[in-house]
């Protein structure tokens, strides 16, 4: 069970939300303006925030700002009506570790949930900071990955993949749950942004890192 903050103004939204929350097996809170979320959020009791932006007080991005700077690593996830490309990236480089539009689906926000509080669990490595699978390790405090070819620097959206794999190695992760936790919009049987993302991925990985299943998905192999 996990101690979860929910910082929105929009009753209705909250109340779905904890609900949701509840029913899964986790403890929500809701704040319903900006001051008081933040001084929850540093009270050092949740393990992961949900972040409206337009609040009462004091907007999510300051919130998000004041968070950061005092040294918070929780993960947030930034959950708003505010959907343009501006504000998304405004959200990311606050520091939020996702971001979802309204309207949204509750189990895409569960996935998202489950993924950052996955990524909070101990890694078996002496620092913490490091998700050991076999012979390749990803750092998750500098975002490089290493393995038999030596070391190297991933880019924001490779690091979302790689981190997903590493945290659920062994699984079979279809392209549909890869688009939904990195990219955040509905599967296209089209597009191929997944299989080009794994190739980026083997190619700093090793070619047999990350097996394809065959009208599935990718794993990352052991």
């Amino acid at each position: 069970m996990a101690q979860i903050l929910i910082v929105e103004d929009e009753a209705r939204i909250a109340s779905f939300v904890a609900k949701g929350l509840r029913a899964e097996g986790h403890q929500p809170t809701v704040a319903v303006d900006g001051p008081s979320g933040l001084d929850e959020a540093l009270s050092g009791r949740f393990d992961l925030m949900v972040l409206d932006i337009g609040l009462p007080g004091m907007d999510g991005f300051e919130v998000l700002d004041q968070l950061r700077s005092q040294g918070s690593r929780m993960p947030v996830i930034v959950l708003t009506a505010r959907d343009s490309v501006t504000d998304t990236v405004a959200a990311l480089d606050n520091g939020a570790d996702d971001y979802m539009a309204k309207p949204f689906r509750f189990a895409e926000l569960m996935a998202r949930v489950r993924l950052r509080l996955r990524a909070l669990a101990p890694a078996d490595s002496p620092t913490g900071d490091d998700v050991v699978v076999g012979r390749l390790r990803l750092d998750r405090r500098t975002r490089c990955v290493s393995g038999p070819g030596g070391e190297s620097e991933l880019s924001a959206r490779e690091f979302a993949l790689a981190e997903i794999f590493f945290l659920n190695p062994g699984q079979v992760l279809t392209r549909e749950q890869l688009l939904d936790l990195v990219w955040g919009y509905d599967f296209d049987p089209g597009s191929n942004v997944v299989d080009v993302y794994v190739g980026y991925l083997r190619k700093k990985l090793g070619a047999d890192a990350i097996s394809t299943v065959r009208g599935v998905g990718y794993r990352l192999d052991p």
